[in-house]
């Protein structure tokens, strides 16, 4: 089976459009969300409509529960609040209400897991950016491996006598150990690399690759300042940051 996997839309359509068409040349069997579907962008509806449309699964991002009330935003940074705010009075009840009702942590059988953050403390949303916090999650896990997302920067982390990392665009998963694999932001990366970022693993190979795909980010730009959103919120998806 291939999966295309993916991550942190952040309501870009054109991002997102990107890389499905890019999964549908690489002939992807299945697709995989790991959250944040919505929040900074400026199409949160039509980024929902499209992954459902593709019969993805899919779990929660912390900013999909923010948008759906179920995350105090108090913590988030003032134009992240702005976007939950704005995001909200963009969906309907029923969608709303859709992202209410996602789950936290998903498993493919024994193939693999799936989460936004970490398999410890799921609610909390955490980062896994260190060998010790990759440590933790791998610990829980009980597949071969597991994707994730949140951080918006694409890396993978290996179990063995110590945790290790790689950058590298295409990898094997181990047959003797875990491994986590986060697959970077389709609509908004922060690796400095402006291009959308998406992962396909394909489970009979044991091989995961890290795909960027280009897009129209002046179009996400133009439609994030004409609606009225911060306009930070457009201008970093010039310099992936």
């Amino acid at each position: 089976m291939r999966y295309g996997i993916y991550s942190d839309i952040h309501a870009n359509l054109e991002a997102l459009q990107a890389v499905f068409d890019r999964f549908e040349k690489e002939n992807v069997d299945e697709y995989i969300c790991l959250g944040d579907i919505v929040g900074y962008g400026a199409n949160p509806r039509e980024c929902l409509q499209l992954v459902l449309e593709h019969k993805s699964l899919i779990v929660a991002g912390n900013h999909d529960y923010a948008v759906a009330g179920k995350l105090n935003i108090d913590f988030f940074n003032p134009y992240a609040k702005e976007a939950v705010l704005w995001t909200r009075k963009q969906l309907n009840e029923q969608e709303l209400q859709y992202l209410a009702n996602l789950d936290l942590i998903q498993k493919v059988e024994n193939v693999l897991t799936i989460v936004h953050g970490t398999m410890n403390f799921p609610e909390m949303f955490d980062y896994i950016q260190t060998s010790y916090d990759a440590h933790l999650t791998l610990e829980l896990l009980d597949t071969p491996v597991c994707f994730l997302g949140h951080s918006h920067v694409p890396v993978a982390f290996f179990q063995g006598p110590t945790v290790s990392f790689s950058m590298d665009e295409e990898f094997a998963v181990p047959k003797d150990g875990k491994t986590l694999v986060n697959v970077g932001s389709v609509g908004q990366p922060r690796d400095e690399n402006p291009q959308a970022c998406c992962a396909i693993y394909d489970d009979e190979a044991e091989k995961v690759s890290i795909l960027r795909v280009e897009y129209d980010i002046e179009a996400a730009i133009k439609k994030i300042t004409t609606s009225g959103l911060p306009e930070i919120l457009g201008e970093r998806l010039r310099y992936g940051r």
